[in-house]
Parts: C-alpha cells; sequence; structure tokens
C-alpha cells in the first residue's frame, strides 16, 4: 500500500500546567510543573527518540515553557552557586536542616504522599513503608516530633524517585544506586538526586527542539497564559452549546478582543523564543473554538486549529451545514470555517479516551492492538479518501500516572507498532495539509465550545465558575482604569499585564464546583485569590475584601482525581 493511501494518524499531546506562583510568599507553593517534567515531558520525548520512524504533534503551554526555564535556571544556580531554590518541595531534597516542628514537619510528610498510592506508591516496598509510618500517625501530630530528620530525607528522597520518569529511572546508574540503597539517604545522595533532576529540567526544551530538527515531530502552542479565547471575545457564545446557561453578571469581558490578540502575540513570541522558529498549528486552551476565536487565529496566518468531536457534531447538525457533511457525519477529516483560510481538526473521542481512561488497566501489548484495530476498521472505512485523518488528541501528561510504570510498555508499543503497520501512517497536521490542503470541507458556521462535552461548561455556568468571572471582570474594570489614567510607569504596567494574563487562565476556571476533588479545589482558589490580589497591588489599588474569603470548596471525587476528562458526557 502506497503512502499516500495509508490513513493518516495524528497523535497530538498537549503539554500543560498552569503558573504556580505564589507572588506573596515568592515560591512556588505546588510543584507539579518540574514533577511532569522529570516524570513525563522526559519520557514522552525519550519514547519517541527510540523510534525514529515515529511521529506526533507536541503542543507546549507558553507559560509552561517559562516555568521549565525558571525550574532549570534555579537548580543549576543551586548547584553552580549555593542559590535558594523557589520551590519548597525541591528545596527541602537538599536542605541539610529539615523542619523540627510538628507542623513543619507534617505539611512536608503530606506534600510527599500526594502521587498515586497503586502505581507510584506501592510500587516501591521503601516508600510504602514510608508511606504507611506517615499515615498512622497523621492523627497524632503529638508523636511526629519523634520521627528522626532521616525519616524525612528518606521520603523526600522517595517521593522524587517515584515521580522520575521510567526510561531515567532504567537508564541512569546514579538513579539505579539511589534505589538499590533503598533508604538512609545522605546529604550527599540527595545532592546525586538534585544534580539528576536539574539536568532533566535543563534538557526539556533542547530534547523536543531536537525531535523537530530530525522530522518527527511538529510543535505547537496555545495562546500564552492558557484563557478560553472564546470567552473573552464573548461570554455569551457560551450559550451557543448552552441555550439556557446563567452566565456571570457581566454581559461581556471588558477589552476582551485586546486581551485574547495580547495572548496569541505573547505566546507566539515565547514560543519562538524557546524554540527558534514560528509554529504553524495552534491547539487552543482547552480546543475552545467560535467562529471569532477562529477567525483572529486566522489573521496571524495560522495553518491549523483543533478541538473536540463533539463541536464538530454540534456544528454539523446545524441547518445551514450543506447536506452531504451532516449526512456523512465524519470527524476523520479536516474543515475550514466559511471565509477563512485556517483548517480545523477535530479529535476522535473515542480513541482518545481509551487511551485517557480505558488503557491503562489493559496489557500495553492488547491495548495498543485493540487501538490499531479500531484505525483499520476505519481506514477500511476511509478507503479511496485520501484526505481522511485520524487527530487522536489528548493530555499528554497526567494520563501516564495511572497506567503501570508511567505507561512504558503502552508507549513503546503505541509507536513501534502503529509506525511499522501498513494501513496507516502516523503523521502531523501540517502535513496532513502539504498532503491535502485544498480537500478540507468548509462549514458555514462552527458552533462555539471545547473538547470537553462540545461546551463550555467546565469553566462556565455553574454558580462558583460565575463567581470566579464576575471577580476577574472586577479586576479587569480596574486595569483599565489605571491604564486609561497612564498612572503606571512602562516597567510596571508589563508587570500588572502579565498578572492579568496569569489571572485570564483557564485553570482556575476549571476547578471551581462543588464536583472536584476539595484539596485540589482550596489549592486553585487560594492561588487564584492570590493572583487578583497581587494585580490590584500592582495596580496600586487595595484588593477587594472578599478576596480574603475562600469562594468554592469541592468534595466530589471525579475519575482520574478531576485532572482529566471524556470528550464526551456532560
Amino acid at each position: 500500500m502506497s503512502a499516500d493511501s495509508r490513513l493518516k494518524v495524528v497523535l497530538c499531546w498537549h503539554m500543560h500546567q498552569p503558573n504556580y506562583f505564589d507572588p506573596t510568599a515568592d515560591q512556588y507553593i505546588l510543584p507539579w510543573t518540574y514533577l511532569h517534567a522529570i516524570k513525563d515531558y522526559v519520557d514522552m520525548a525519550a519514547h519517541l527518540e527510540e523510534v525514529p520512524a515515529a511521529k506526533a504533534v507536541v503542543n507546549f503551554v507558553p507559560i509552561l515553557l517559562e516555568q521549565l526555564d525558571d525550574y532549570a535556571q534555579q537548580t543549576a544556580a543551586f548547584l553552580r552557586e549555593g542559590e535558594a531554590i523557589q520551590d519548597p518541595l525541591l528545596s527541602a531534597l537538599v536542605s541539610p536542616t529539615l523542619p523540627d516542628e510538628p507542623e513543619q514537619r507534617i505539611g512536608l510528610v503530606k506534600t510527599c504522599l500526594r502521587a498515586n498510592e497503586t502505581t507510584i506508591i506501592k510500587r516501591f516496598p521503601q516508600y510504602q513503608r514510608l508511606a504507611d509510618m506517615a499515615k498512622r500517625l497523621l492523627d497524632r501530630p503529638d508523636e511526629w516530633m519523634y520521627l528522626n530528620s532521616q525519616y524525612l530525607a528518606d521520603i523526600v528522597t522517595w517521593y522524587h524517585l517515584g515521580w522520575m520518569g521510567e526510561t531515567v529511572r532504567r537508564r541512569d546508574a546514579r538513579i539505579k544506586a539511589l534505589m538499590e540503597k533503598g533508604c538512609g539517604f545522605s546529604l550527599h545522595e540527595r545532592h546525586t538526586l538534585m544534580v539528576v533532576i536539574s539536568e532533566l529540567l535543563g534538557g526539556v526544551i533542547d530534547r523536543y527542539r531536537r525531535l523537530v530538527e530530525r522530522g518527527q515531530v511538529e510543535l505547537s502552542f496555545t495562546p500564552y497564559a492558557h484563557p478560553i479565547v472564546p470567552l473573552l471575545l464573548d461570554l455569551k457564545s457560551t450559550r451557543e452549546a448552552m441555550p439556557d446557561a446563567p452566565l456571570p453578571l457581566a454581559d461581556s469581558y471588558p477589552g476582551g478582543a485586546a486581551r485574547a490578540r495580547w495572548h496569541i502575540e505573547k505566546g507566539l513570541q515565547t514560543f519562538e523564543h524557546y524554540f527558534g522558529f514560528r509554529p504553524q498549528g495552534c491547539w487552543p486552551s482547552e480546543g475552545s473554538v467560535s467562529m471569532d476565536a477562529l477567525a483572529l487565529l486566522d489573521t496571524y496566518e495560522l495553518r491549523w486549529s483543533a478541538s473536540g468531536e463533539s463541536v464538530l457534531r454540534n456544528s454539523l447538525n446545524l441547518e445551514q451545514t450543506p447536506v452531504e457533511l451532516r449526512k456523512a457525519q465524519t470527524v476523520h477529516r479536516a474543515y475550514r470555517p466559511e471565509g477563512q483560510q485556517i483548517a480545523c481538526f477535530f479529535r476522535d473521542d473515542g480513541l482518545s479516551d481509551c487511551i485517557g481512561f480505558k488503557y491503562s488497566n489493559w496489557h500495553a501489548d492488547d491495548a495498543v492492538a485493540d487501538l490499531a484495530h479500531h484505525l483499520e476498521n476505519i481506514a477500511a472505512a476511509n478507503a479511496g479518501k485520501p484526505d481522511a485523518v485520524v487527530s487522536i488528541i489528548l493530555d499528554g501528561e497526567n494520563a501516564w500516572e495511572y497506567f503501570p510504570e508511567n505507561g512504558y510498555y503502552f508507549l513503546s508499543a503505541l509507536y513501534q507498532q502503529l509506525s511499522a503497520n501498513k494501513t496507516f501512517q502516523l503523521s502531523t497536521f501540517s502535513e496532513c495539509l502539504d498532503d491535502h490542503e485544498p480537500a478540507a470541507a468548509q462549514l458555514p458556521h462552527i458552533v462555539a465550545g471545547s473538547w470537553v462535552y462540545g461546551t463550555f461548561s467546565t469553566w462556565i455556568g455553574e454558580a462558583d465558575k460565575n463567581r470566579g468571572w464576575d471577580m476577574l471582570v472586577e479586576a479587569k474594570r480596574c486595569f483599565d482604569h489605571v491604564v486609561a489614567a497612564d498612572q503606571l510607569p512602562d516597567e510596571q504596567l508589563r508587570k500588572a499585564e502579565h498578572q492579568l494574563a496569569i489571572c485570564e487562565g483557564s485553570d482556575w476556571f476549571w476547578w471551581f464546583g462543588d464536583y472536584n476533588p476539595a484539596e485540589a479545589v482550596r489549592d486553585f482558589e487560594r492561588l487564584y485569590r492570590l493572583q487578583l490580589a497581587t494585580l490590584y497591588q500592582i495596580l496600586g489599588h487595595e484588593p477587594p475584601e472578599y478576596l480574603s474569603h475562600a469562594f468554592t470548596h469541592g468534595g466530589g471525587a471525579p475519575a482520574a482525581g478531576g485532572v482529566m476528562r471524556q470528550g464526551k458526557g456532560g
């Protein structure tokens, strides 16, 4: 079978972490950026490096790139000059004096239990023994003083060993030696672990750049701080897919179009700064699209964007959609919004969610065989359609925590078997357009929505989420008032613009609501209020009193701890 007649398959991995820096404490208060870097970003690069015939699209959020760079610089400066690391957990790994106060000890140990119990903690007997001891003592804080510093040193070491990438665990002699020792880690040995972490952090961006140079990866970007651009442009676009959704008190986001352009332009600049070239495509934050948002992306001469299958279904079912497209109902091709040049690909929800939520409990070979079988059926159904493409798009970091060995066997088999299969061909979105760009079907209207359920319900339309928007709108009005009065020096204005961007990120709204876990809601809700308060302070205004009080609490137990969603449902 010729390459031209093979079904194109695009694996698109989205790498995304919000800004976890607490400006009031001058430190990162959540460690997820560097932990996912040493576990997932390095593993995902390594698996591609091992299979030169494999291809994928990897999307990086610009604000994540900046945090990776910051961590790399901080750890390098610590090793070189002993400078302090602005992350309390990472700093504790190499601290010569660990906490004495019971409350501080409890806080550190609780942090070191924030890992998947089945696939990380229980996998390592030494780690599990330390965790079991901690759980027995959690309700007896008066006894924590009897634990010596060696216990703290061992559990913080094992936490980082547990979060280590599987490819590193199997290949790095220093990590192997630490794991073989198992306990009684010295400061020198913890320092060695920091050296490994620093090397990994410092190498992430270069590894993906080299994969681009090898022709294996297409890198794409997301608007700078991961805002939901359609909502910045028009809060009422919520009702295209949810006609009865309650909206925030404000009927629009002030100056939203200018802010959307700012995020796109800043995102492109940041991407080019780190990778040295301009991306051709954009995975908009959470696959959130609308006709206005796609038109805006089109003005930046981006070749492609992407969203969720339910967005396409909603759009295909409109009366103005051509009959032949409504009847075909195919997600396996590119579409073009009428009057625009940008092409839009749509996620195959079934196959993407199989990887995200189903295959973690399967034997790796069975999982990949099942995926290949589905792809072969799709190829047969699309025989004679050279423009057919299957878009498998999902979180490139959180899913692997639920797989044995961080998805090592699954990812190895995935790339090896899919790249060797003669029925289909691993590709990238830009390559698909290179081969068949004129074939993209025109859609008169694309219904506003995201990859989650085809709506914006994860970010707006519920009381706590709407309250978050009202707080943001009020802060933006203060920003506009100060800017209009020309009260800020240029440097302070840049700080205010950046701080506003952080507040406009989508992650805060993702976590607001009772259906999410209380611990995660507490972390993100508190940080959101801190970020808004910091914006007011930069603007020279007293933060509103309500920013001192929690407004959402959580208490649910969603699948995967709430860090991932399935495309269909809701």
